[in-house]
């Protein structure tokens, strides 16, 4: 059984810095994974943002690159997204994904078939 939960969210001014973290279980398939993130804002459509696979590839989505990065220790199960340059636009609910290793991408449609009850981050001009 797949288990995810995020936290690290909150408030934070534009231009700042925030770190989510997502403890996971039950994600590996014969040692392989398929983790990301994703959000949605008010009145806005499921945004895929980060995703990381088992071999190191990570996928991420214009709207971020450059600005977050994905990582993931083995060692604690945890997942992380680190957001710099925060804009005003990336507020919305997070949340932790997790995906069979085979469709590894945060840029599919119906990325994330597991995800975690999700963490706020609001931020403000």
């Amino acid at each position: 059984q797949v288990k995810l939960m995020e936290s690290g969210g909150g408030s934070v001014q534009a231009g700042g810095s925030l770190t989510l973290s997502c403890v996971a279980s039950g994600y590996k398939h014969n040692n392989e994974y398929c983790l990301g993130w994703f959000r949605q804002g008010p009145r806005k459509e499921r945004e895929g943002l980060a995703s990381i696979h088992s071999d190191g590839k990570t996928t991420y989505t214009d709207s971020v690159k450059g600005r977050f990065t994905i990582s993931h220790d083995s060692a604690k199960n945890t997942l992380y997204l680190q957001m710099n340059a925060l804009k005003v636009e990336d507020t919305a609910m997070y949340f932790c994904a997790a995906e069979s290793p085979t469709y590894c991408s945060a840029l599919y449609p119906q990325f994330g078939t597991y995800s975690g009850q999700g963490t706020q981050v609001t931020v403000s001009s």
